[in-house]
């Protein structure tokens, strides 16, 4: 058959299945089930009512059962069988056996590293591009040109970033930007600012406000004890708290003690440590257009009088916008980063596109699809995924929740 017939074909039955269900389960639900005649009209009509919205639900819910729920409980399953024995049951074989892998636990380390601070940076960035694109005339242009990244694929914008880390011979003209400005590097004043002091302050920065989140959790969880898991869960948030800050202060010695060869193109993504900091550029790029059309909603909402009277009484802009603006958005921010975190937890595109998770820059979801598509080990490979799900599933819950108290 023809593709384009097929394509038609497709699109017809659809769309007039979707029709002739809805028509024919309404004229059941009011001529059969519950006629709107006879001495219980008034009645039947109200349960018709009742159970017409659920008419609605049906495909819905149905298709996410079966694309989305029979997954995971599949998955679930293959986590806990081996498939070489004919799918008999291992109990959490598979998992001791992804733990005693090392590249598993760099993933793992790696998608915390990515977790500080991809929406931290995007939310920022965002706020920022917010903040200031509203008191520009041109700010509308602005806008369009920092959100059209949100348009480009995760693979696409790889592809760009990758021609900007490219790398040819010495002899050669040097085509990705890195090279290109790395070249005019030979160790004096601009090369001790930009390749030492800069990165090693932003990685002594990321450390002290890692430990800072660390402190006020001790701080929290000493004032208001609450139950044995939350108290659990707060144990290990600062536990990967301070292992960030440990990393992030190793990274910030290495930037003032690492020996650069100057005068010599460089394989960046090669470059074990700065190369997943370069992959996280990708994708904070693209999630700062997101995180600033949100935010500039929400910086809209503020009534103006709030900011005026602020004004009136002596507030400079950075007290308005800090203990004015940041306060009525506050629910706005936690529901952007949360939306991010969930990203940032499944991302797989850059790192399989850019580097496929070598020189130390694997994440979870690569290193699921190399067990499961290329060791052909779908129970070490389901495992992942169900540990991607455990990290994924408490923030979603948490954005739900947020989401929910900001429209009560």
């Amino acid at each position: 058959m023809n593709p384009a017939f097929q394509g038609l074909l497709t699109i017809i039955i659809g769309v007039g299945g979707c029709i002739g269900y809805f028509y024919f389960s309404n004229q059941f639900l009011d001529k059969v089930l519950y006629p709107a005649k006879g001495p219980k009209a008034g009645h039947n009509i109200n349960r018709a009512n009742q159970i017409r919205p659920w008419l609605f639900l049906f495909p819905a819910m149905f298709a996410l059962g079966l694309y989305l729920a029979y997954p995971v409980f599949a998955t679930l399953w293959y986590s806990v069988t081996d498939r070489d024995q004919g799918g008999a049951f291992v109990g959490l074989a598979n998992y001791r056996q992804m733990a005693d892998d090392p590249k598993f636990w760099e993933a793992l380390k790696n998608n915390m590293l990515w977790l500080l601070i991809v929406p931290a940076a995007s939310t920022a960035f965002g706020l920022l591009a917010a903040q200031l694109t509203d008191r520009i005339w041109w700010g509308s242009f602005a806008k369009s040109l920092i959100f059209m990244p949100m348009a480009i694929s995760f693979v696409g914008a790889a592809v760009i970033f990758k021609l900007i880390y490219d790398t040819r011979p010495v002899d050669q003209s040097q085509i990705g930007v890195m090279n290109a400005v790395w070249l005019q590097f030979e160790g004096g004043i601009g090369s001790f600012l930009i390749l030492r002091l800069l990165p090693g302050l932003l990685m002594i920065s990321a450390a002290a406000a890692a430990l800072y989140v660390a402190y006020s959790q001790v701080t929290t969880a000493m004032e208001k004890r609450g139950t044995a898991f939350i108290l659990l869960v707060r144990g290990v948030f600062i536990a990967v708290l301070v292992w960030i800050a440990y990393s992030t202060l190793a990274l910030a010695l290495g930037a003032f003690t690492k020996t650069y060869p100057y005068g010599v193109p460089q394989q960046w993504l090669t470059i074990p440590g700065w190369n997943s900091f370069l992959l996280m550029i990708v994708l904070i790029w693209i999630q700062t257009g997101f995180a600033m059309v949100i935010l500039s909603a929400a910086l809209r909402g503020i009534p103006e009088e709030t900011i005026e009277a602020a004004i009136v009484d002596g507030a400079n802009p950075f007290q308005v916008f800090f203990k004015i603006k940041m306060p009525q958005i506050s629910g706005t921010i936690v529901v952007v980063w949360t939306t991010i975190t969930l990203v940032v937890l499944k991302v797989f595109d850059i790192v399989f596109a850019m580097t496929n998770g070598q020189w130390e820059t694997q994440v979870l979801a690569n290193f699921m699809y190399d067990k499961l598509f290329r060791a052909n080990d779908w129970g070490v490979g389901s495992a992942s995924a169900m540990v991607i799900m455990l990290l994924v599933s408490p923030i979603l819950v948490w954005n739900v929740y947020n989401a929910r108290k900001e429209m009560r």
